[in-house]
């Protein structure tokens, strides 16, 4: 099925770095270039319309941006090889991404993609608590937390020991779960919006009872911003669930 993609060599390490530089290359550029947008859209067109949203009010200092972006430049190299070594799977058919509309009925995209979500989102509340613990902490999450009032740029700005931690998840679960490769692609997309929403510093999903039921099962930047100020509340990636299972969720 993919005898082309077999074609190349993945033991040559003259084929490996420039694949993983350009692998790289095009997750960091779209992370920057998404944030960059967002940042600018909410945060600088529309502050005066939204400034009731904004959640810190105070400027952004340059040396905590040019920080974020450095890390994030870090992690984006580390995506970048964990994404071709999941090309590399799938070359030698060992993923269960398909390709085929047919292979499984329509219905089951959307089911793989919440399916990818909330399996990620569970992986996550428990190592997020696993690197809060003290001895942990300093090793692996500090980094991300010296963003006390987070931005855009912080949405990748880890230590590599949490990029590889996070990163890892995604050749395991593309293994025991088949997902059509558009799927992966949406979730992938998700994971960008979502990461850049919760960092962003503004609150821009909506308010009224939808908005409110809403925020109330899916995370946001209210949501998370408390996890960077708080601290010990509020570690879920994506949905309410096991913070609210846990009673890790700060009640305000």
């Amino acid at each position: 099925m993919n005898d082309k993609i077999t074609e190349i060599d993945f033991s040559n390490i003259f084929v490996i770095i420039p694949l993983i530089l350009v692998f790289s290359a095009i997750i960091f550029v779209r992370y920057l270039a998404f944030s960059g947008v967002y940042h600018w859209v909410f945060l600088n067109k529309f502050r005066e319309k939204l400034k009731h949203r904004i959640l810190n009010k105070k400027p952004l200092k340059k040396k905590q941006v040019r920080k974020e972006i450095y890390w994030s430049l870090v992690s984006g190299f580390i995506f970048g090889a964990i994404a071709v070594f999941i090309y590399y799977l799938w070359s030698i058919n060992y993923t269960a991404i398909y390709l085929d509309f047919e292979t499984y009925p329509l219905w089951y995209i959307p089911l793989s993609i919440f399916a990818f979500l909330f399996i990620q989102d569970t992986y996550y509340y428990w190592i997020h608590r696993w690197m809060h613990l003290p001895k942990i902490y300093k090793f692996f999450h500090k980094i991300h937390h010296k963003s006390v009032h987070t931005t855009v740029f912080t949405a990748f700005s880890f230590h590599p020991y949490e990029t590889i931690l996070q990163a890892i998840f995604l050749p395991v679960i593309v293994i025991f779960l088949p997902i059509h490769l558009y799927a992966l692609f949406t979730v992938l997309l998700i994971m960008t919006l979502s990461a850049t929403i919760n960092h962003a510093g503004i609150e821009v999903y909506p308010s009224g009872k939808l908005g409110n039921w809403f925020r109330k099962w899916i995370i946001g930047a209210t949501h998370h911003d408390s996890h960077h100020t708080k601290f010990n509340f509020n570690y879920g990636l994506y949905f309410t669930f096991w913070d609210r299972l846990m009673k890790t969720e700060l009640d305000k």
